[in-house]
């Protein structure tokens, strides 16, 4: 869709779970004119997958690796050249020199920069007709079935990424197994997410909820 001014109205049409319309929606036009900004998501995914990095390697410096204590031989008249521990870095088995220990790769942007890059995603979404906004959704039992006839009432074939309000074990449960299908609640929407999956799909109360989160 072209772009719009951010003084200008958006609305935007609200659907059943059967695609149908049931009414529109206007979105925050702060929100929803955001321009891409490819530097800024790039920085926030890397911040993303950085706070995930295990961090556990690790290895044994020369005073940490067992034995050594007593000196190989003594110091001069062997001939040989002085040692003081089988567990220097210079010996099979010893210490390593400057090794990785066990660390955390986490580090935070500013939260204003976070949600520059949220609005920036969602804006874009809505540029390339790839968001969706339901009433509701609601499921008669939690199967995955019943998830799969969801996104097939939606008409959405590629990868999804569903956003709730609040906790909803039903909704949850049921798209787990799905593949190229997410559901996350709206606090935990990020960046590394909106971009991983192609289509988007928002319940009105998660759209308020999220709107409200984003804002400037």
């Amino acid at each position: 869709m072209p772009e719009q001014q951010a003084t200008d109205p958006i609305t935007a049409p609200v659907f059943s779970q059967a695609r149908a319309e049931v009414g529109t929606i206007e979105l925050p036009a702060a929100v929803f004119t955001e321009p891409l900004r490819r530097a800024l998501l790039a920085d926030v995914v890397r911040m993303q997958t950085a706070s995930r990095r295990a961090g556990a390697a690790a290895t044994k410096e020369k005073g940490e690796v067992r034995g050594g204590g007593k000196k190989p031989w003594k110091q001069k008249g062997t001939g040989r050249a002085r040692a003081g521990s089988i567990r220097s870095p210079l010996w099979p088995g010893g210490g390593t020199i400057f090794g990785p220990h066990p660390r955390d790769y986490a580090y935070a942007m500013p939260k204003r920069a976070r949600k520059t890059a949220l609005r920036s995603m969602l804006a874009q979404k809505l540029r390339e007709n790839r968001l969706t906004i339901v009433d509701d959704i609601a499921l008669p039992e939690t199967k995955t079935k019943h998830f799969v006839e969801l996104l097939r009432g939606l008409g959405i074939e590629d990868s999804v990424l569903i956003v709730i309000a609040d906790a909803n074990p039903q909704i949850e449960l049921a798209g787990r197994n799905v593949p190229d299908a997410k559901v996350l609640r709206a606090a935990g929407l990020n960046v590394y997410d909106l971009l991983r999956y192609h289509h988007l799909v928002l319940t009105r109360a998660a759209l308020e909820a999220i709107t409200e989160r984003v804002a400037a």
